[in-house]
């Protein structure tokens, strides 16, 4: 696929809308899974850890399988990703209102709607990047909004159809306006050349000349086939009939039919056809070894194997909160009289202004987004530390609001991931670090919860969570110094689209 450049508008705001709404609508209920949670927990009567299980896979498995997710969308494209995912999260989400228990939610609403909220995710970033260079920040901010305005939005509405439908009821409707999504991926037009791009060869095509043994007139993949099917067929017949009989059938064939020099070029035919088959293999596992190459050459930088830590740590403290806050102030004994609004609705509007916020300063050239990036992940280590210290609805708002805006800084975490690899390989990097960010919200609040069935308590479980992001913030700001980087000249050599972070950015 030949791209043109990023137009930075026109069709592009369209893709931001649809990729805005389609976020919207399958994040909606597993960022808002909290309220289902408490559901679950008086329904199923199982531990908070085995419970949290429901919403981290939710959550994580989409992002656990981001490397497959980015080979989809690089297969076959954002429009029939988003389709066939919008399928899958309504689909998921109706099933888990038909749940007899905790281990059919881990399928239905776990693995199936987690796997397509993280293929719909993988396409909504990728196209938006594909349309945008210059806004890129700030397209990636606007979508990005989506799934945290409906975290605010979902957060009030599940809670309001619980009241009037039932658990059951509530995940029946929810599911239903997922099916919405489909509308969306249609109008993914995919961003191509303008300029018609010379054919495209066809795998026989692309073999060397030198592997065939005879240089005939190439020939289609169709015809190919059908010479291959006609060897098979022969063959075959000649192998289900008795010796005497094959040799009398081929000996009258011979004599009837076919010349010495008919058998030669069929011979040939066949040499060739062995040889395609060969090359196609070697090439296909040539592709499997580059990959895994181009791999290794990632990793080979710095500021990407910090990010990889830093991004597991971070999802390991940081996400247990949009899960568990409502148990907390449960556990805390707050009144619900003293409710002027869901916790988890405050964490997803103050998400939806961080990520705005955000990546409206990403885009100015005076800022340095890893280190913007470091700044959140310190802030979110902070704020977690003083959660045990909340006792009232008031502070725990508080902080919800804080570490809402402080999570916003996934809009410009594609942001940073581009402009360090470049965007040839942003869509490689980006399902490998998603795959380690989906590790770390599958094991997050299952971990708070197992704190809390072990000590009756969650100050110890929030600052293990504490820990963890600070240790990946600081991990992340030692490996962006320039002292590791002594060489800042060999910044020129890097490739083109990539970022050199330096302590000072140029005004």
């Amino acid at each position: 696929m030949v791209f043109r450049k990023p137009p930075d508008g026109g069709w592009g705001w369209v893709i931001v809308v649809v990729s805005f709404f389609t976020q919207f609508l399958c994040y909606g209920s597993p960022l808002a899974v909290g309220v289902l949670y408490l559901e679950w927990l008086d329904a199923f009567g199982e531990g908070k850890g085995k419970t949290a299980w429901v919403g981290s896979l939710a959550n994580g498995i989409g992002l656990l399988a981001s490397p497959v997710c980015s080979i989809c969308v690089s297969s076959f494209g954002a429009r029939p990703v988003a389709i066939f995912s919008g399928f899958m999260v309504a689909g998921g989400l109706m099933m888990s209102s038909f749940a007899p228990n905790i281990y059919f939610l881990y399928i239905s609403y776990g693995i199936v709607v987690g796997l397509g909220c993280g293929l719909l995710y993988t396409a909504t970033v990728t196209i938006t990047c594909h349309y945008f260079d210059k806004r890129r920040g700030l397209a990636l901010g606007l979508i990005s909004t989506g799934s945290s305005v409906g975290l605010f939005i979902y957060a009030a509405l599940q809670r309001e159809l619980i009241d009037l439908y039932g658990l059951d009821g509530c995940l029946l409707i929810v599911g239903a306006l997922s099916l919405n999504i489909l509308a969306c991926g249609s109008l993914m037009r995919p961003l191509e050349s303008s300029d018609s791009p010379p054919p495209e060869k066809t795998c026989v095509d692309k073999v060397p000349d030198q592997y065939f043994v005879y240089h005939e007139k190439e020939k289609t993949v169709e015809e190919n086939i059908s010479i291959l099917e006609k060897g098979y067929v022969d063959e075959k017949c000649a192998n289900n009939m008795p010796d005497y009989k094959q040799d009398s059938i081929l000996n009258k064939n011979v004599l009837s039919s076919i010349n010495v020099n008919e058998k030669d070029t069929y011979k040939k035919k066949v040499v060739e056809q062995t040889n395609f088959c060969k090359q196609l293999a070697k090439r296909k596992w040539q592709l499997y070894l580059n990959y895994w190459e181009e791999t290794a050459v990632l990793f080979k930088n710095k500021v990407f194997s910090a990010l990889f830590v830093a991004i597991l740590l971070f999802d390991i403290g940081g996400f247990p909160p949009s899960l568990l806050m409502e148990d907390v102030a449960r556990s805390a004994n707050i009144n619900e009289d003293d409710y002027h609004m869901p916790l988890i609705s405050i964490i997803g509007i103050m998400t939806a202004v961080g990520k705005l916020t955000l990546g409206i300063l990403a885009d100015f050239k005076w800022v340095n987004t890893l280190y913007l990036y470091v700044t959140t992940l310190l802030m979110t280590g902070l704020a977690l530390f003083a959660i045990p210290f909340a006792k009232s609805y008031l502070t725990l708002a508080v902080l919800s609001g804080i570490l809402g805006f402080l999570t916003g800084n996934w809009s410009i975490f594609p942001y940073v991931t581009t402009k360090t690899v470049g965007i040839e390989k942003l869509t490689h990097a980006y399902g490998i670090l998603m795959f380690f960010a989906g590790l770390g919200n599958s094991l997050g609040p299952p971990i708070v919860g197992w704190f809390y069935d072990w000590t009756q308590e969650y100050d110890t479980a929030f600052y293990f969570s504490g820990f963890c992001v600070l240790l990946g913030g600081f991990l992340l700001l030692l490996a962006a110094l320039p002292c590791w980087n002594a060489c800042t000249n060999q910044s020129s050599k890097l490739p083109p689209n990539t970022y050199s972070y330096k302590v000072a950015s140029s005004a």
